[in-house]
């Protein structure tokens, strides 16, 4: 995962402390399964040594995914956001030009998203397609279903 990724303080609060927990709990708690499990014999025909190493290997690899995400992460303050386009942790709604079904949807990081709260990635097809737009102008997203038309209604923070 490679390139900068834009998140909120909050956001950069929470993978820190995962980050934090994976390192003093997480890990100390795989070395005491693999340290358990070599007491009870033979390696060879040990599944329960081969599985505490195989969840040790994961969790190393989750460890050092977050601090490579870490290591690219910029701190976004939403003071400085300019509502006259689409950005990044701009809400912004819209109107579905076939169904004229109106949505609303925050512009977030992928570490961020989450439909159910309405934050969408600015990875996203939608986030892509709306990005850079202003009020009134048509955005046109390529969906798996073909090509949506969205007219952008409002931009706020």
């Amino acid at each position: 995962m490679s390139g900068i990724q834009y998140v909120t303080k909050e956001t950069l609060e929470v993978m820190k402390e995962e980050l934090h927990k994976l390192r003093t709990v997480d890990r100390p708690a795989a070395s005491r399964a693999i340290a358990e499990a070599r007491e009870k014999g033979d390696l060879k025909e040990n599944a329960e040594y081969d599985a505490a190493k195989e969840a040790q290997g994961l969790l190393e690899a989750k460890i050092a995914q977050l601090e490579g995400a870490l290591a690219n992460v910029r701190i976004i303050d939403e003071t400085s956001i300019d509502t006259s386009k689409v950005s990044i942790l701009t809400k912004v709604t819209m109107t579905n030009l076939k169904t004229k079904k109106q949505v609303t949807y925050q512009l977030v990081s992928e570490n961020e998203a989450d439909l159910k709260l309405g934050k969408i990635s600015v990875s996203s097809p939608i986030g892509k397609g709306v990005l850079g737009k202003q009020v009134g102008e048509t955005a046109e997203v390529n969906a798996p279903a073909g090509v949506i038309k969205f007219k952008i209604e409002d931009i706020t923070i």
